[in-house]
């Protein structure tokens, strides 16, 4: 094993537990937490395999805007801290939804494992190169990402009218 492999396991598994933690944890906000952990090591993966556009993408889209829109909309809507026994779910649905996600996870392996343990992978020579890529993002895909920019701005604006109703309504009551 190299240095690069040991860092990407490292990282990797980082990645899997914090990503486990956030599905798994019952306040929103250190879900949210979580995630953000989850997404800024999986950007750490993508860095290791040489992808670093990739990467730096995954933090400034993710980490950097999506993160930030969850917890401001957990801010703005008031959503309750801690762990709420009404809205939680029942232990008979957590355990089915691990036992569902581990065969899903079983499923994933025993496809994707050996079509994988065949093929040997040349990081040191990218088979796409930044400018490959930035051609198809600004050429091709630069009416999707424009749109969903708009859409995660609706989605704020619409988040803030909708908090405003609320607390404008529990005032008169």
């Amino acid at each position: 094993m190299t240095t690069r492999d040991i860092v990407f396991v490292v990282v990797g598994v980082i990645t899997a537990l914090s990503g486990l933690l956030a599905v798994s944890t019952r306040h929103v906000v250190h879900a949210a937490l979580w995630l953000l952990v989850c997404l800024g090591s999986l950007a750490g993966c993508y860095i290791v395999l040489g992808q670093e556009l990739v990467g730096i993408v995954q933090l400034l889209v993710y980490v950097g805007a999506i993160v930030v829109l969850v917890l401001f909309a957990l801010m703005l809507t008031r959503a309750p801290i801690g762990p709420q026994p009404d809205i939680d779910a029942p232990v008979w649905q957590r355990a089915v939804a691990a036992l569902l996600g581990a065969a899903t996870t079983a499923l994933v392996a025993a496809t994707t494992l050996p079509v994988i343990a065949g093929q040997a992978v040349d990081l040191d020579t990218p088979a796409v190169t930044t400018p490959q890529i930035a051609s198809a993002i600004f050429g091709t895909w630069v009416w999707p990402f424009e749109l969903l920019s708009v859409l995660l701005l609706v989605a704020l604006v619409g988040a803030f009218a909708v908090s405003r109703v609320v607390l404008h309504r529990r005032s008169r009551s």
